[in-house]
């Protein structure tokens, strides 16, 4: 689109690999329209309540930061309403978007992507099996995230690697049965330690989801960006699966994290390891 002045200067950049410090709608305004193949969002929660949780078998708080915290019904819900219209404008005609989210934001975000005109292909329950305990015993544990995905428009011919799917090997995840369709029922840990030794992000996602949302729903050498990509294990996921990647953040010791991932990534993965 014409006046489009492009993303500016990159935070960081790497062999297909880009990260930028920037609000995410101020960012997406600059890229041209449909240019992006997929987009992995994980917006905030709005959970940071002055509650608390449990963390390593602590009570802890709920708290991550202001950029968490709710600022009512009707705002939050603008604000997911414009940062999905913002991804429709910047997807390929047959991208689709995937958003991370519990029952605090995912019912929201499903509103709004019909607003904005997307076609709801999925929802998926991610199940982890390692979920920490409900410490005020006043509810049900929550041992699972919700997932959205969604192609650009009802008449979209959105990418699904179908084949891979249902053959791959998903040896970590105890409900894939070999050779038969993948269900919408995920099993998979919470990250591992390793994926968080230079730091951590307070709703970080295990490798092994991205990994799967990556190879499920784009080809190798496709865009895919996540406007809110905290450590950047979308990023990660997509140096180990061949995509490009362009992630934003407004908190740059995030993006130093997503940095050390990132290198440690690289040189782990030129010495025959897995990396994480």
């Amino acid at each position: 689109m014409a006046g489009r002045k492009g993303p500016g200067k990159a935070y960081f950049a790497d062999d297909g690999f880009s990260l930028f410090h920037a609000d995410s709608l101020e960012f997406m305004e600059t890229l041209p329209d449909e240019s992006v193949d997929l987009v992995f969002a994980d917006p905030p929660y709005r959970l940071s309540n002055d509650g608390f949780t449990c963390h390593g078998g602590r009570r802890v708080s709920v708290n991550k930061g202001a950029w968490d915290a709710s600022r009512g019904p009707e705002e939050d819900f603008a604000g997911h309403l414009a940062w999905i219209t913002a991804c429709r404008r910047i997807l390929t005609p047959g991208g689709s978007l995937w958003i991370s989210g519990t029952y605090h934001s995912v019912y929201a975000c499903g509103y709004a992507l019909q607003l904005a005109g997307y076609h709801l292909l999925n929802d998926i329950c991610w199940y982890k099996p390692n979920a920490p305990p409900n410490l005020s015993g006043r509810y049900f544990t929550a041992s699972h995230e919700t997932l959205l995905w969604a192609a650009k428009s009802p008449d979209s011919r959105h990418t699904f690697n179908y084949e891979l799917m249902k053959n791959g090997a998903w040896d970590g995840d105890a409900l894939k049965r070999p050779h038969r369709q993948m269900r919408s029922v995920w099993s998979i840990p919470a990250p591992k330690p390793g994926e968080k030794r230079f730091g951590r992000h307070p709703t970080q996602k295990p490798l092994a989801l991205l990994v799967r949302i990556i190879l499920a729903s784009s080809r190798e050498g496709d865009l895919v960006l996540d406007p809110f990509t905290g450590s950047s294990t979308t990023g990660l996921a997509c140096c180990r699966t061949g995509r490009r990647f362009i992630g934003v953040d407004s908190e740059k010791k995030y993006l130093d994290l997503s940095v050390k991932r990132y290198r440690a990534l690289r040189e782990e993965s030129a010495s025959g390891g897995e990396g994480g």
